[in-house]
């Protein structure tokens, strides 16, 4: 297989520090991912999710202490996945929705040796695990915009958000947590402006005793989708939240840390 040429991600992930290398149609293709552990080359496909700057945050702020278990709900190209293993998880089960995730994800942990470290499923949230496995490091990365944002944007190959405000599947996700998480453990959650962050905040402080913001960015909007009719009726319903600076739209990201149960 060969590969030609090299584009920057252009939309909302384009101050994501990786490079896409650009295949023939249908075909897998290279990324190259510059974030924490970088540069490390991936291989996607077309229902893979591509490492994006939510991505980058949380593999920045993750944290995995010598031989403890952890879970990656949504882990797309297992990026972050690798990364756990390479803090020295014992063991990473990585689930995903794109109905190639396992040869996908096995593939970019066989390239950086931690595939003895790494077990890929596919399917919804949890769902795939054995009823009792629990882990010490939950990695919360579920899609979480509004559906029809997310069908606007093409950000997502396999279509759909996170519910019809962006935040449902979040919440389901954090509801399901309790009862995977062990004592003492923590889980990594990914918010932002566009979604309904509110609702998923207070569903993490009512299911969790501590919920500790790590960081947030300032993201800008792609022209196109800054200028969508379905941004503007989501912004003008509240749910989700836009800035401005300059002539440019923006969106706020931010990574959480939530432990505890209540």
């Amino acid at each position: 297989m060969t590969y030609s040429g090299y584009i920057l991600l252009l939309y909302d992930y384009r101050y994501t520090p990786s490079v896409l290398t650009k295949g023939e149609e249908g075909l897998p293709e290279n990324f190259l991912w510059k974030g924490r552990f970088g540069p490390m080359n991936l291989l996607i496909s077309d229902t893979t999710f591509r490492p994006s700057t939510i991505t980058t945050l949380i593999a920045k702020e993750l944290r995995i202490d010598q031989g403890e278990v952890a879970i990656d709900v949504g882990c797309g190209s297992g990026v972050l996945a690798i990364i756990a293993a390479k803090l020295g998880a014992k063991h990473v089960h990585a689930i995903d929705k794109s109905p190639d995730v396992i040869e996908v994800g096995r593939a970019n942990a066989e390239k950086n040796d931690v595939a003895d470290r790494i077990t890929f499923y596919q399917g919804d949230l949890f769902e795939p695990l054995d009823e009792n496995l629990q882990a010490d490091v939950i990695i919360g990365d579920v899609s979480g915009i509004p559906d029809t944002l997310a069908d606007e944007s093409g950000w997502f190959p396999t279509k759909g958000g996170g519910g019809s405000r962006g935040s449902e599947l979040p919440i389901r996700m954090l509801e399901e947590a309790r009862r995977r998480l062990s004592s003492g453990g923590r889980l990594f959650l990914p918010t932002g402006s566009l979604q309904d962050e509110s609702s998923i905040i207070d569903a993490a402080r009512r299911l969790y005793t501590r919920v500790r913001k790590l960081t947030e960015r300032a993201i800008p909007l792609p022209n196109k989708l800054a200028s969508s009719q379905v941004l503007s009726e989501l912004v003008e319903r509240g749910v989700v939240r836009i800035s401005t600076r300059g002539s440019r739209s923006l969106w706020e990201a931010r990574v959480w840390e939530v432990s505890g149960l209540s």
